[in-house]
């Protein structure tokens, strides 16, 4: 009998482990989730074909529901019900689902594949396993973009992510996400404190008016965004000059529709996504979930994805193995946030920094926005 593979997908070699033989007298399903778009597309043709070639009697169907993957899995395993097998989150989800006992628990020794040097998958992930339950796929990251034909500007184009504060060289609209995070890192960086520490200084009411401040230098020339469609729109009308947003939707507006625009790396902020296996599954299942763990996020796997979407994959050993783009044809490097032109002054979202101070921030943020 065959075996059914529900995939619910979001946004990966070598040595792969054994493939997995299903129990002849019971067909087994599987569901692996995630985000959907062109996320999910880039996922079924990197990952999901793959293995289905190298396993035919699995059929892969995909389902888009991780942005609801929280709330979700806390029903079903409320319900001892847990349907899904494989399941992509971002990280901050992950630490929160292995937290609360609903993701297991990944060996990378045992479940995961080494680099084709030898190297161990967890030197080869290195400091992006931000949770023992969680394996990163793809490092996305929001930076900025900005127009390349600003009459105003002279012939300069901004080098630094401070040029964003400058509005005498730099004058016009910013766009800015509606909320602290990376907002008040990019201030206190600009503002003079050192990268190392920009939470230390954070974490104090003083760091936090300090950040406040600063971005009050520009306050008056930023349209807020909440969507992260919203900047490159706005930069491909002339809305604005500059703005924050995803890498991936830079490089949308750049490459595939030929918009005036560059892309300014200067202190990116790199965030994960990846996958985790629900708590509680059957040993059978589970079973099936690592084996398509470890082909998933073998180095090849996460290389071939970075051939369908400009977001870099999460193991250093495929950085190397990036190539062209599938359909447009242009060498995927230079536009991954991981590429190490593009890497040389980045910071990784500090997750426990945020769960223990994002309601407190939050709140002065709004209100210093209805000043």
């Amino acid at each position: 009998m065959t075996i059914k593979v529900t995939a619910i997908l979001a946004a990966g070699a070598v040595a792969v482990g054994a493939a997995f033989v299903p129990n002849a007298a019971d067909a087994a399903e599987m569901t692996i989730v995630s985000w959907g778009g062109a996320y999910s597309k880039s996922q079924l043709r990197a990952y999901h074909e793959p293995y289905m070639k190298k396993n035919p009697g699995v059929k892969i169907i995909n389902d888009e529901s991780s942005a609801e993957a929280v709330a979700k899995l806390r029903a079903m395993a409320e319900a001892k019900n847990t349907t899904w097998d494989v399941v992509d989150v971002v990280a901050a989800d992950a630490i929160r689902l292995c937290d609360e006992g609903l993701a297991m628990p990944i060996d990378p020794a045992k479940h995961l594949a080494k680099a084709p040097d030898g190297t161990s998958a967890a030197d080869d992930f290195g400091n992006l396993l931000v949770s023992e339950c969680f394996i990163p796929q793809i490092v996305y990251s929001t930076t900025f973009g900005y127009r390349t034909n600003v009459k105003e500007w002279g012939g300069k184009e901004p080098t630094n992510v401070c040029d964003v504060f400058d509005t005498k060289n730099f004058p016009g609209k910013r766009s800015l996400e509606k909320r602290p995070i990376n907002n008040v890192e990019w201030a206190l960086l600009c503002d003079g404190v050192k990268p190392d520490d920009v939470y230390k200084v954070l974490g104090t009411p003083a760091g936090t008016d300090r950040a406040l401040k600063k971005l009050g230098t520009i306050k008056d020339d930023v349209i807020w965004w909440s969507a992260g469609a919203e900047t490159p729109q706005r930069l491909a009308d002339g809305e604005i000059v500059m703005g924050s947003t995803y890498n991936g939707r830079l490089f949308s507006v750049i490459e595939e529709q030929k918009q005036p625009v560059k892309m300014l790396w200067d202190w990116q902020v790199f965030d994960l996504d990846g996958w985790i296996i629900p708590a509680g599954l059957s040993d059978e299942r589970k079973k099936q979930a690592l084996d398509y763990i470890m082909f998933a996020t073998d180095t090849q796997r996460l290389a071939d994805q970075a051939k369908y979407i400009s977001y870099g994959p999460a193991r250093k050993s495929s950085a190397p193995l990036v190539g062209k783009h599938a359909d447009l044809g242009i060498n995927m490097a230079p536009h991954m946030p991981t590429d190490p032109k593009n890497a040389k002054t980045t910071l990784l979202y500090n997750y426990e920094f945020w769960a223990d101070n994002r309601d407190d921030i939050d709140a002065k943020f709004q209100a210093w926005l209805t000043r």
